[in-house]
């Protein structure tokens, strides 16, 4: 099983790439679960048709029977099981708690018994890495790490973060930081502040995005551009990237 967290600044990009990377595995015969960990429920839309689905933790607030797990799992394009965490009430609570509520309770109905999925992702907030947030690095359930991040200043920064945090957890088995996906902006000196930053790093750049009015224009119409152009020149990176990523795994399972 491929199991990766996707991190990167709040706003960076992280939930089109990961539907978008869920949406390529799908397409190429891949079972794929996807969990957005962000409060603001949303990594999945664009895989539902642009229905936003239930977070566990709304479920948990609003009802007060135990969940089933059609109660917080849907499909979605190509088959893609979608689960959103959610977060509290805002202004109240950690948002963190989410993450770790929705994993105990994947854990207790067996979410990945029941799927048997061949790639997992979780699309993880990365401006804080604590707590909830890093359960994905720190509980086994990962075991790469992508950093999202374009050329822009406050975009480093905090992929800078999570290398320093996945960093303090390299002596004790947990996931590790498998390369960087450029997310375009377009700002000045673009490719050369991302390279700098892969090279002092040491880490790849595994996924090149550009810009593109074709995602916007598919978003708005609730789908990915996987779905919505499959072979266009943008879809292409997407694929390029989960090709790359089925390939180390097989690397690994050989070795």
């Amino acid at each position: 099983m491929i199991k990766i967290a996707i991190y990167g600044k709040g706003g960076i990009g992280k939930s089109t790439v990961t539907a978008n990377l869920a949406a390529a595995f799908a397409m190429r015969g891949k079972k794929v679960l996807q969990i957005g960990c962000d409060p603001k429920a949303d990594s999945t839309i664009n895989l539902l048709g642009g229905k936003p689905l239930e977070p566990v933790m709304n479920f948990l607030r609003d009802h007060d029977q135990e969940p089933e797990i059609e109660d917080i799992v849907k499909e979605g394009f190509g088959g893609v099981q979608c689960i959103e965490t959610g977060g509290p009430t805002p202004g109240i609570g950690c948002a963190g708690r989410g993450i770790i509520a929705t994993f105990n309770l994947m854990d207790d109905l067996r979410v990945f018994r029941r799927f048997q999925p061949d790639v997992v992702l979780y699309d993880v907030l990365g401006d804080v890495v604590c707590g909830g947030f890093a359960v994905p690095i720190r509980e086994g359930y990962a075991e790469d790490i992508l950093i999202v991040t374009s050329g822009e200043k406050m975009a480093l920064y905090a992929a800078n973060n999570i290398r320093k945090a996945v960093d303090n957890f390299s002596d004790r088995g947990y996931a590790t930081v498998k390369g960087i996906i450029f997310n375009h902006r377009n700002v000045p000196k673009e490719e050369e502040k991302v390279q700098a930053f892969s090279e002092d790093s040491g880490i790849p750049i595994v996924g090149d995005i550009p810009r593109s009015d074709e995602i916007i224009n598919c978003e708005e119409e609730g789908m990915t551009v996987i779905q919505g152009n499959p072979d266009s020149d943008i879809s292409r990176k997407f694929f390029d990237l989960a090709d790359f990523l089925l390939a180390e795994h097989e690397k690994k399972v050989q070795a």
